[in-house]
């Protein structure tokens, strides 16, 4: 999926709305403005010059491609050794990028990578944030996606994920994410060991945001590696942060998570089975086996059936039924409290079921009741046109 962001401009700047200038007073204010970036003009006049893209570019998709000639002078006041020259021209890029797919890859092409990423070591926290959001939206376009995977960015981006300010973390997280889709990269961004970065952003972010999607889809293609798999194990809380995203997420959240969990379960079973349930997932997948998507519901039925003492089908006289999937794991289980919890979400869970089925039924009978004026052949299996 493409990611992209729209800085949020600081209170301390005064944006005007540009959405009703004119075309004449627009291509006269682009071609001023270009005038005063691209000439031999003091460094003042650059750096005003900057500050106006950045302004006129903020909402407007016009201005966005008018200014495209602006990319390379802009890039070339990354290398300038005036911060505010630098913080000016970088989100000057930021706004040129969003939802351009033309300006992310000339923006690339220009150079501006290298000064990019030594911005995200700078001591100013504002500058590596910028940073940060810059990446995640070149990150958004495939063709700078590996480019921007050898920079030396996946290291550095991980290291905000454990240490950068809250905004910064976040768009760490989706950056990573934008990379990991491009094939080769799950290799390099494993590499960096970030399995203990992204637990931390999941034990301490919103389970129900979009971010914190991101980062559990992340760990799920990561835990095809065993050394994701014996990180996550290994890390403390690692594995319940993985089953509280299934549990709490968005829908789905808690379908990647089910993903990440069966994923480690198929391929070590022995191995994972025993951390997965010392966890108390037997509730969180009881209600996905009823409430989550499609595939959600799948993967929970398998992981289940994983779980239990054998994972194979019983015999005849005792019925593969979820019910005795489930009775057999929750009689392994010592903890008194999760196997009451356990038993009553089966409960509630067949419940639900029943009522689901009963409505289903109620439903088709309206739909399909035969009456003397409508012969049973005629029941339709969509609404009528008036």
């Amino acid at each position: 999926m493409v990611t992209d962001t729209i800085l949020v401009t600081p209170l301390h700047h005064s944006d005007a709305d540009t959405a009703s200038s004119t075309p004449r007073t627009s291509l006269t204010k682009v071609n001023d403005t270009l005038l005063l970036l691209t000439q031999s003009n003091p460094p003042n006049s650059k750096l005003e010059a900057a500050k106006e893209i950045r302004r006129l570019t903020k909402t407007s998709q016009r201005y966005r491609r008018h200014f495209s000639k602006a990319v390379k002078p802009l890039v070339d006041m990354l290398r300038s050794d005036s911060v505010e020259a630098n913080e000016a021209a970088l989100l000057a890029l930021l706004n040129l990028a969003v939802k351009d797919e033309k300006n992310k890859a000339s923006i690339v092409d220009a150079g501006a990578l290298e000064p990019i990423i030594k911005f995200l070591q700078s001591e100013k926290a504002d500058m590596r944030e910028d940073a940060t959001a810059a990446l995640l939206t070149l990150s958004a376009t495939s063709i700078n996606k590996p480019v921007i995977s050898t920079s030396g960015a996946i290291p550095l981006l991980v290291n905000i994920v454990e240490n950068g300010s809250s905004q910064a973390k976040a768009d760490a997280v989706m950056a990573l994410y934008n990379l990991s889709t491009h094939p080769g990269n799950l290799d390099l961004i494993l590499q960096t060991q970030p399995i203990p970065s992204l637990v931390g952003f999941i034990k301490s972010y919103k389970k129900s945001t979009k971010t914190a999607e991101k980062c559990i889809a992340l760990i799920e293609s990561l835990v095809d590696f065993d050394e994701a798999r014996t990180a996550i194990i290994s890390e403390e809380g690692g594995m319940l942060a993985v089953v509280e995203m299934l549990e709490s997420g968005t829908y789905q959240s808690r379908e990647h998570a089910v993903g990440a969990l069966l994923a480690m379960c198929e391929s070590d079973r022995s191995r994972f089975r025993e951390p997965i349930l010392s966890e108390g997932v037997i509730p969180g997948l009881l209600e996905l086996t009823v409430q989550g998507t499609p595939k959600s519901q799948t993967k929970a039925h398998t992981l289940l059936r994983l779980l239990r003492d054998s994972p194979y089908p019983r015999s005849d006289l005792e019925p593969d039924t979820l019910e005795n999937i489930v009775c057999s794991i929750i009689s392994q289980i010592d903890e008194e409290a999760q196997s009451g919890k356990a038993k009553q979400m089966l409960a509630d869970m067949v419940q639900v079921s029943m009522e689901q089925s009963l409505r289903h039924l109620q439903q088709r009978a309206l739909v399909c009741t035969p009456t003397n004026e409508l012969p049973m052949s005629t029941c339709a299996s969509e609404v009528p046109s008036k």
